[in-house]
């Protein structure tokens, strides 16, 4: 007994070992999150569509990066995906010094700030997937559930403490304080990776091309794209939606998100092997739909906060649940590019709705940006039944 009990805290360890990539990479993600839509839009003067391009431009170059990602991580092992995101991250910080530093020239700020978001893609999409698939070939497949769901945690857990820290860094160091942290943090990622033994794909052979592996596990990245327009709507517009009706602590709101994302992933870590992949995702998707709408009539940030939790309990396993039946619709030999493929879609749901909600915003104003999230996210719920009927 005691053996076993040893064993699963051996495994623990090594997965959080692995994911505490995911963690670094998206704490920095997190750092600039919450306050240069604010910086673009308040401090240079560009219109929210502006704001939420340039920060949904991450998205775009995550998108790209994620199918090389896959062939990396197939062919090379996920070592080399990790260190070259490492790298970009602290090429981040650097253009977000300079870019500060030009504030005075707005043009040329925001320039910097689009080289500074590409290279932020990069290094998301090249770290994406990667320590997912390095702690499967780690500790085994039979992990994979408690892996994503690790993986999640340390990905929204550091976006969550990312973005509420960041705002106390910018207002007491400005940009340059969350520059220089992302710099320090990427060296240190960098070093750490270089310490671990990498791991190959003995099956390369018989891996299928990325495009026909994308093809089988689109529709559960659809359902997770419309998702991820929940997530997107917050992460990069709740600070604006306190500021446009006077509200304060607008970063509150995505770490109460991120704290009950967590919680979620944590109390219902075997819900999906209970009960199913599918299922799950559409119960959290309903969840996700009715914290949207909270938001959507709050007339407080108390209520605004309870519906931002709301959203990240229902978004919580929507990721792991429809991963989990993704994966296994292909060859263990293609589950980085599985991943990586599936992992595109809600790099293509955070790339649109940028600009998308900031379309809403501009048109019908502020106060309809998360009705919209609502609707979309719903939709999901119907594609995902439609899913449970096919697969049934």
């Amino acid at each position: 007994m005691q053996g076993l009990v040893k064993k699963s805290e051996n495994v623990n360890l090594s997965l959080i070992s692995y994911v505490s990539f995911t963690f670094i990479g998206y704490f920095i993600i997190g750092l600039s999150l919450s306050v240069l839509p604010i910086f673009i839009n308040k401090s240079l003067g560009f219109s929210l569509v502006i704001a939420g391009l340039v920060i949904s431009l991450q998205y775009v170059s995550t998108f790209f990066l994620r199918a090389y990602s896959g062939k990396i991580i197939d062919g090379k092992g996920p070592k080399p995906a990790v260190l070259f995101s490492m790298i970009s991250f602290s090429l981040t910080g650097i253009f977000l010094i300079i870019a500060y530093y030009f504030k005075f020239s707005p043009w040329l700020s925001l320039t910097f700030l689009v080289i500074t978001r590409l290279l932020t893609g990069c290094a998301e999409g090249m770290i994406g997937a990667s320590p997912i698939n390095w702690a499967i070939m780690a500790v085994g497949e039979k992990h994979t559930a408690k892996i994503i769901s690790y993986n999640g945690v340390a990905c929204y857990g550091a976006l969550a403490i990312g973005a509420s820290l960041g705002v106390t860094i910018e207002h007491e160091f400005s940009l340059y304080g969350i520059g220089i942290l992302s710099i320090i943090l990427g060296i240190l990622g960098f070093l750490f990776a270089k310490t671990k033994d990498n791991k190959t794909n003995t099956n390369i052979k018989e891996s299928q091309p990325f495009w026909k592996i994308l093809g089988k596990v689109a529709p559960f990245g659809v359902c997770l794209a419309l998702g991820g327009l929940g997530f997107a709507s917050i992460s990069t517009f709740i600070t604006l939606y306190y500021n446009y009706f006077h509200w304060n602590n607008g970063a509150l709101c995505l770490s109460v998100f991120g704290v009950l994302f967590v919680a979620g992933r944590l109390v219902f870590n075997n819900v999906i092997n209970n009960y199913g992949g599918i299922k799950v995702a559409i119960a959290c998707l309903l969840v996700e739909t009715v914290g949207l709408l909270i938001i959507s009539f709050a007339t407080n940030s108390q209520i605004a906060l309870v519906g931002a939790g709301v959203t990240g309990l229902g978004f919580s396993l929507i990721f792991p649940a429809l991963g989990v039946v993704a994966i296994k619709s292909v060859p263990s030999s293609n589950q980085g590019s599985a991943l990586a493929g599936y992992g595109l879609f809600i790099d293509l749901s955070l790339g649109v709705a940028g600009p998308l909600i900031g379309g809403i915003a501009d048109l019908y104003g502020m106060s309809y940006i998360f009705p919209f999230s609502a609707a979309m996210v719903f939709v999901g719920v119907g594609l995902a039944y439609l899913l449970k009927l096919k697969h049934k």
